[in-house]
């Protein structure tokens, strides 16, 4: 560990997507940000590489989070240290939990190998453990996650196979969600499962939902480079509309999306995986007084700003 004694500390954010979620991994982009909540990992010498599981998460959790993290640490020459976690965000809940918890400790475990953790760095070793979680994520998750930027993200065709491009896209306005939880979540292998199934069945019918999903995308990311947050949440409000044409949504997610939107939310729908439920998000000039009222209301919720201009000395 370098140096020896000291503790290193390191934080992963979450994620959440504006538009283009599911049709990402088919290769079209998707606009995402992180959130100012995530999961931070402390490191502490030790005689061997370990890593001390939070004892909220369930049997095959642990299992899964010990087995990517030994991944990432053969990677890096197994360092001498014991890494803990401190998550702050619900398992499972489409807001990249996952490659939260893989950046942070990726962080830590290169840190502790003596080497820089520079986004490119951290998000190369994040994506080994995000692939023991998911088997074939997107990879929007953590790279959104590593650079902490609102990011415009496609996959594409390399010389070595399929990678990740990432943009910064740079709103001039403050940019500020709502995350709602919603409903009972499903697990994504299940949701992504059942939609491939469709789109290997009726491929024209579901490719031509992509395409407008990835369209709605471009032109979202256009909206925020020019101010217009009307213009992105009318884009959220359609991408939702979509979702539920690929058969993603439910009730739940539903009625919460509807209920933003009463609210006053300039856009809403679901993010990450949908199914029976999960998150939802919700676009607002003045977050503050939704948070309050879901929150005397009994919906667990928070507040996030994704991009733009921040009160000055305010980085959450």
């Amino acid at each position: 560990m370098t140096p020896a004694t000291n503790p290193l500390v390191a934080f992963g954010a979450g994620k959440v997507i504006l538009l283009g979620e599911h049709s990402v991994v088919y290769g079209y982009p998707a606009l995402a940000g992180p959130l100012s909540f995530g999961v931070t990992a402390r490191g502490v010498p030790a005689r061997s590489c370990q890593l001390d599981v939070p004892a909220t998460a369930d049997a095959a959790q642990k299992r899964l989070m010990r087995k990517a993290f030994s991944r990432a640490a053969r990677l890096v020459g197994e360092p001498k240290v014991k890494v803990t976690l401190e998550p702050q965000l619900p398992l499972s809940a489409g807001l990249g939990s996952s490659a939260a918890l893989a950046v942070a400790l990726s962080r830590v475990l290169l840190q502790a190998a003596g080497r820089a953790p520079s986004p490119k760095e951290t998000a190369r070793l994040a994506w080994e453990m995000e692939q023991e979680f998911h088997g074939t994520p997107s990879g929007v998750d953590h790279t959104t996650s590593a650079e902490e930027k609102l990011i415009l993200y496609r996959r594409v065709q390399g010389p070595a196979g399929v990678v990740g491009r990432a943009r910064e896209v740079k709103s001039p306005r403050a940019l500020s969600v709502v995350v709602a939880l919603a409903g009972a979540r499903s697990p994504t292998k299940v949701t992504v499962g059942a939609l491939r199934e469709r789109q290997a069945r009726w491929p024209e019918r579901y490719r031509r939902l992509f395409a407008q999903v990835g369209r709605l995308v471009t032109e979202a990311s256009k909206a925020v480079e020019a101010g217009d947050l009307e213009g992105l949440g009318d884009a959220m409000n359609v991408n939702q509309g979509l979702l539920g044409a690929l058969g993603l949504s439910s009730p739940a997610l539903e009625d919460m999306v509807y209920r933003l939107r009463g609210m006053g939310a300039l856009g809403a729908k679901f993010t990450g995986a949908g199914g029976d439920g999960g998150a939802v998000i919700g676009l607002f000039l003045e977050p503050g007084p939704v948070v309050a009222k879901l929150t005397r209301d009994g919906v667990r919720c928070f507040a996030s700003q994704l991009a733009g201009p921040r009160p000055h000395g305010d980085r959450s």
